[in-house]
């Protein structure tokens, strides 16, 4: 199944779809068989756990005869699916392609936090403003965790997620190395070897100490595309092998596939579960579809925001397809 969150006269309805073209609204589908209790979020559904979904399935094999209305999916006006999780959590060089650059490899996924209030829906517009210096895509899967996940182990991390979706990662490379970082030169007696040893040193002399913070590069308003379904993960095999592809106005700028990524699906949900408690609803970005195309042989790395309003469509096999547009504000 795949579960949306849309707009209907200033209303958040949660959605389901019902076929290529369209969707109903959930609690009109429960009414219509005489069921009570729908959830009206996506975090209820998530919350109310597989009994939940076997009532949404009871309801949609109800619809032909109920005569629900069906709405029209190229009309609707997305909400991201999942508007207040607690957590979104990003993982930095996360593709093989990337991550050979690495000076040093700590052996672990590198986490970052994003904030809740960067999500947007399908079709809305990411703002950039000039202030913002450069700024890019970055195509990725995203995981929804099911339930409440600490200390999972590999093997059953997958068992923890409720679905996938589509992010588009939007990232301010001029904020962060402008506003989120900062260097400092450590005097001998306040040095450790955690300060230097993840990085090349340049002489014997050289204490300088590096802090990058993604903070407004990644969680500033907008930067959070996602969607537009939430589908589940009884559709998805393995999250592992899903082709990634990402366009900016129409033309193939990255092909990648989540093969790709340094640390699969499970181990990132059980690495992130040793350190956070994830709660149901909570999202996990899992890393940037790097390879270019054509004229992007840099793929998401050759587009610049900051010198071009577009529309970037990125599609994941069997998720459906994220579009949104730039402008400048």
């Amino acid at each position: 199944m795949q579960f949306g969150t849309i707009l209907i006269e200033d209303r958040p309805e949660l959605v389901v779809r019902v076929d290529e073209a369209h969707l109903v609204v959930l609690r009109d589908a429960y009414r219509a068989c005489a069921m009570e209790g729908a959830p009206a979020t996506f975090q209820a559904l998530v919350e109310a756990g597989p009994h939940e979904l076997r009532r949404v399935s009871e309801a949609l094999a109800g619809l032909a005869s109920a005569g629900v209305p069906l709405l029209e999916i190229d009309s609707a006006d997305w909400l991201p699916p999942q508007r207040h999780p607690t957590k979104i959590f990003g993982v930095a060089f996360n593709n093989v392609g990337i991550r050979k650059a690495a000076h040093v490899d700590p052996g672990v996924p590198n986490f970052f936090l994003k904030a809740p209030s960067s999500l947007i829906g399908h079709g809305k517009s990411v703002v950039v403003k000039r202030h913002y210096g450069h700024t890019m895509p970055e195509p990725e899967l995203c995981v929804i965790l099911g339930r409440r996940a600490r200390n999972v182990d590999e093997a059953h991390a997958l068992d923890f997620v409720f679905g996938y979706s589509v992010m588009d990662d939007v990232t301010s490379h001029g904020m962060k190395f402008g506003m989120d970082s900062i260097a400092t030169t450590r005097e001998p007696d306040l040095l450790q070897p955690e300060h230097l040893s993840w990085r090349r040193l340049h002489g014997p002399e050289d204490r300088d100490v590096y802090f990058v913070y993604h903070a407004r590069s990644k969680a500033t308003d907008t930067f959070g595309p996602m969607g537009p379904w939430i589908t589940t993960a009884d559709e998805i095999p393995d999250p592992n092998t899903l082709r990634v592809d990402g366009y900016v106005d129409g033309e193939q700028f990255s092909s990648d596939t989540t093969a790709s990524y340094t640390y699969s699906v499970q181990q990132l949900v059980a690495e992130a579960s040793r350190y956070f408690t994830l709660e149901p609803g909570d999202i996990i970005n899992c890393g940037t579809s790097a390879k270019g195309m054509g004229n992007y042989p840099r793929a998401h790395r050759n587009i610049n925001f900051q010198e071009r309003e577009c529309e970037i469509e990125i599609e994941i096999e069997g998720l459906g397809r994220l579009s949104h547009l730039v402008v400048h504000g």
